[in-house]
């Protein structure tokens, strides 16, 4: 049992393999994977949806960006980290953990301790 156990983590990536295997890690930690959402329509429905704990989001999803979801969270008071291959937070979100892709267990238990104090 982890520190994390339980947790329902909402997890938005357009990659299927890759969704893959940060559901691999996650549930390797214990949490819950809610999703994964590939759209962003589809991310800002589960977020609404409430009854999330935290939430990893991929920056770019097939051409739109996940900033909307990360407003619809931040409305919620839902702790939540970015994503990406290129390394740059989104502008007004630099504050919010960023993992660098690929996924690494390592990164993704630093952003949800840093998330989850």
């Amino acid at each position: 049992m982890t520190r994390f156990e339980g947790l329902r983590v909402l997890v938005v990536e357009d990659e299927p393999v890759v969704a893959m295997c940060l559901e691999d890690i996650l549930e390797g930690l214990g949490c819950i994977t809610i999703g994964p959402a590939s759209r962003l329509s589809e991310g800002l429905a589960l977020a609404e949806a409430g009854g999330l704990d935290a939430a990893i989001l991929d920056i770019n999803l097939g051409g739109e960006r996940s900033t909307g979801i990360a407003e619809a969270l931040n409305g919620q008071g839902i702790p939540f980290a970015f994503a990406s291959g290129y390394g740059a937070a989104p502008d007004g979100f630099e504050d919010r953990p960023l993992i660098e892709k690929p996924y690494r267990e390592a990164a993704i238990l630093s952003a949800l301790a840093r998330l989850l104090p």
